[in-house]
Protein backbone atom coordinates (compact mmCIF):
# COMPACT_ATOMS: atom_id res chain seq x y z
CA UNK A 1 0.00 0.00 0.00
CA UNK A 2 1.59 3.24 -0.96
CA UNK A 3 2.39 6.00 1.71
CA UNK A 4 2.96 3.22 4.73
CA UNK A 5 6.03 1.32 3.41
CA UNK A 6 8.91 3.63 5.62
CA UNK A 7 11.84 1.10 6.99
CA UNK A 8 13.14 4.17 9.02
CA UNK A 9 10.26 4.09 11.02
CA UNK A 10 9.36 0.46 11.70
CA UNK A 11 13.85 0.35 12.42
CA UNK A 12 13.10 2.98 15.75
CA UNK A 13 9.67 1.41 16.68
CA UNK A 14 11.43 -1.86 16.96
CA UNK A 15 14.41 -0.34 18.72
CA UNK A 16 12.42 1.58 21.18
CA UNK A 17 10.22 -1.59 21.49
CA UNK A 18 13.05 -3.52 22.62
CA UNK A 19 15.14 -1.23 24.06
CA UNK A 20 12.36 0.83 26.18
CA UNK A 21 10.78 -2.25 28.01
CA UNK A 22 14.20 -3.73 28.50
CA UNK A 23 15.67 -0.46 30.53
CA UNK A 24 12.33 -0.94 33.01
CA UNK A 25 14.51 -4.07 33.98
CA UNK A 26 17.53 -2.46 33.94
CA UNK A 27 16.88 0.64 35.70
CA UNK A 28 15.32 -1.39 38.72
CA UNK A 29 18.89 -3.32 39.01
CA UNK A 30 19.89 0.09 39.28
CA UNK A 31 18.12 1.56 41.55
CA UNK A 32 17.79 -1.74 43.58
CA UNK A 33 21.00 -3.34 43.90
CA UNK A 34 21.82 -6.84 41.34
CA UNK A 35 22.51 -9.08 45.13
CA UNK A 36 19.96 -11.23 43.36
CA UNK A 37 21.85 -11.58 40.35
CA UNK A 38 25.19 -11.73 41.98
CA UNK A 39 23.62 -15.25 43.91
CA UNK A 40 22.67 -16.58 40.88
CA UNK A 41 25.59 -15.85 38.92
CA UNK A 42 28.06 -17.25 42.11
CA UNK A 43 25.24 -20.32 42.32
CA UNK A 44 26.27 -21.21 38.36
CA UNK A 45 29.54 -21.33 39.30
CA UNK A 46 31.02 -18.08 37.67
CA UNK A 47 32.95 -15.21 38.79
CA UNK A 48 30.59 -12.63 40.42
CA UNK A 49 32.02 -9.67 38.45
CA UNK A 50 29.74 -11.10 35.36
CA UNK A 51 27.32 -9.92 37.72
CA UNK A 52 27.79 -6.16 36.13
CA UNK A 53 27.04 -7.19 32.76
CA UNK A 54 23.88 -7.40 33.58
CA UNK A 55 23.43 -3.44 33.95
CA UNK A 56 25.50 -3.21 30.53
CA UNK A 57 22.80 -5.41 29.18
CA UNK A 58 19.86 -4.18 30.87
CA UNK A 59 20.63 -0.39 31.06
CA UNK A 60 23.16 0.75 28.76
CA UNK A 61 22.69 -1.08 25.55
CA UNK A 62 19.41 -0.35 25.49
CA UNK A 63 19.82 3.18 26.23
CA UNK A 64 22.14 3.50 23.41
CA UNK A 65 19.58 1.43 21.36
CA UNK A 66 17.26 3.90 22.08
CA UNK A 67 18.77 7.00 20.77
CA UNK A 68 20.24 5.09 17.95
CA UNK A 69 24.04 4.92 18.65
CA UNK A 70 26.23 2.01 17.99
CA UNK A 71 22.81 0.32 17.51
CA UNK A 72 24.36 -2.93 16.16
CA UNK A 73 27.08 -3.18 19.33
CA UNK A 74 24.14 -2.29 21.82
CA UNK A 75 21.61 -5.07 20.32
CA UNK A 76 24.45 -7.64 20.60
CA UNK A 77 25.16 -6.87 23.96
CA UNK A 78 21.55 -7.07 24.60
CA UNK A 79 21.23 -10.37 22.41
CA UNK A 80 24.04 -11.66 24.77
CA UNK A 81 22.78 -10.93 28.13
CA UNK A 82 19.23 -12.76 27.32
CA UNK A 83 21.51 -15.39 26.28
CA UNK A 84 23.26 -15.62 29.81
CA UNK A 85 20.09 -15.03 32.01
CA UNK A 86 18.44 -17.34 30.64
CA UNK A 87 21.63 -19.91 30.48
CA UNK A 88 22.35 -18.86 34.22
CA UNK A 89 18.84 -18.10 36.00
CA UNK A 90 15.86 -20.11 33.83
CA UNK A 91 17.40 -23.36 32.71
CA UNK A 92 15.17 -25.19 35.02
CA UNK A 93 11.77 -23.78 33.31
CA UNK A 94 13.40 -23.79 29.84
CA UNK A 95 11.32 -26.14 28.51
CA UNK A 96 8.78 -25.39 30.28
CA UNK A 97 4.68 -23.24 29.85
CA UNK A 98 3.01 -21.47 31.98
CA UNK A 99 -0.57 -21.69 33.69
CA UNK A 100 -1.91 -19.94 30.32
CA UNK A 101 0.17 -22.02 28.00
CA UNK A 102 2.66 -19.28 27.32
CA UNK A 103 6.79 -20.03 26.96
CA UNK A 104 8.12 -19.64 30.70
CA UNK A 105 10.99 -18.13 29.04
CA UNK A 106 8.99 -15.99 26.38
CA UNK A 107 10.27 -12.54 27.74
CA UNK A 108 13.76 -13.47 27.49
CA UNK A 109 13.65 -15.29 24.05
CA UNK A 110 11.31 -11.57 23.02
CA UNK A 111 14.05 -9.74 24.17
CA UNK A 112 16.68 -11.61 22.82
CA UNK A 113 15.00 -12.33 19.22
CA UNK A 114 14.04 -8.50 18.64
CA UNK A 115 17.44 -7.45 19.68
CA UNK A 116 19.15 -9.90 17.30
CA UNK A 117 16.84 -8.23 14.81
CA UNK A 118 17.63 -4.55 15.55
CA UNK A 119 21.26 -5.87 15.49
CA UNK A 120 20.49 -7.29 11.32
CA UNK A 121 18.13 -3.79 10.72
CA UNK A 122 20.35 -1.15 12.00
CA UNK A 123 19.33 1.87 13.61
CA UNK A 124 18.08 3.50 10.78
CA UNK A 125 17.62 7.08 9.79
CA UNK A 126 15.74 8.69 12.96
CA UNK A 127 18.92 7.88 15.31
CA UNK A 128 21.44 9.81 16.40
CA UNK A 129 24.20 8.28 14.27
CA UNK A 130 21.42 8.49 11.40
CA UNK A 131 21.80 4.94 10.17
CA UNK A 132 25.16 5.82 9.01
CA UNK A 133 28.37 3.86 9.81
CA UNK A 134 28.92 -0.06 10.11
CA UNK A 135 27.83 -0.37 13.69
CA UNK A 136 24.42 1.77 13.19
Amino acid sequence: MPGFHNDHLAKLILRVTCAGLLIMHGSNSLIHGIQHIKEMVRNAGLPEFISYGNLVGEFFAPLFMIVGYKTRIAALLVAFNMLLSILIAHTDIMFMRNDFGGWMIELNIFYMMTAIAVFFAGAGKYSVSRGVGRWD
